[in-house]
């Protein structure tokens, strides 16, 4: 079965906001991992009319403000499959994430994790995104759109 999730590439300036996880929700709870650098992702969960209400509730779950605003939604979606340990861990096979480009419209003092995945957030400018990002399907997505990214 293949996890549906959604995705955003938030900026500020010409800055990009990445969050640090230090833990999973497995069927079982949460479990620690080492750290990892990734955007802010989740998720699409039954209560989620849309991708982009799915979208709104993470960014609020996980900076604690909801003082983003959405400017584009992606038509290519971060495929991969999970890691064998993963899979059985998690209950899914495979993860599609829908990815946004998204404003951070407040002020960097208002972001506070509201998620214990999250031990810390973080702007970072384009080329440290592209060093500090954990996964390479993601780094590859941010290489791939960085041209269509209007942050100016």
């Amino acid at each position: 079965m293949s996890r549906q999730a959604v995705g955003a590439i938030v900026y500020k300036d010409s800055q990009f906001l990445l969050v640090h996880k230090k833990q999973i929700i497995t069927k079982s709870g949460p479990e620690k991992i080492t750290g990892e650098w990734d955007f802010i992702k989740g998720g699409i969960e039954a209560i989620d009319e849309s991708p982009q209400h799915a979208i709104l509730r993470e960014l609020k779950e996980e900076t604690g403000t909801s003082h983003f605003l959405i400017k584009k939604q992606f038509d290519e979606k971060i495929c991969f499959d999970f890691p064998e340990k993963i899979k059985e861990k998690i209950g899914f096979e495979s993860q599609q994430t829908t990815m946004f480009l998204v404003e951070h419209t407040g002020s960097t003092k208002d972001l506070l994790p509201a998620d214990e995945e999250i031990t810390e957030l973080q702007y970072f400018t384009e080329e440290e995104v592209m060093s500090r990002l954990t996964h390479d399907e993601t780094r590859s997505f941010f290489s791939r759109h960085l041209s269509q990214l209007s942050t100016k």
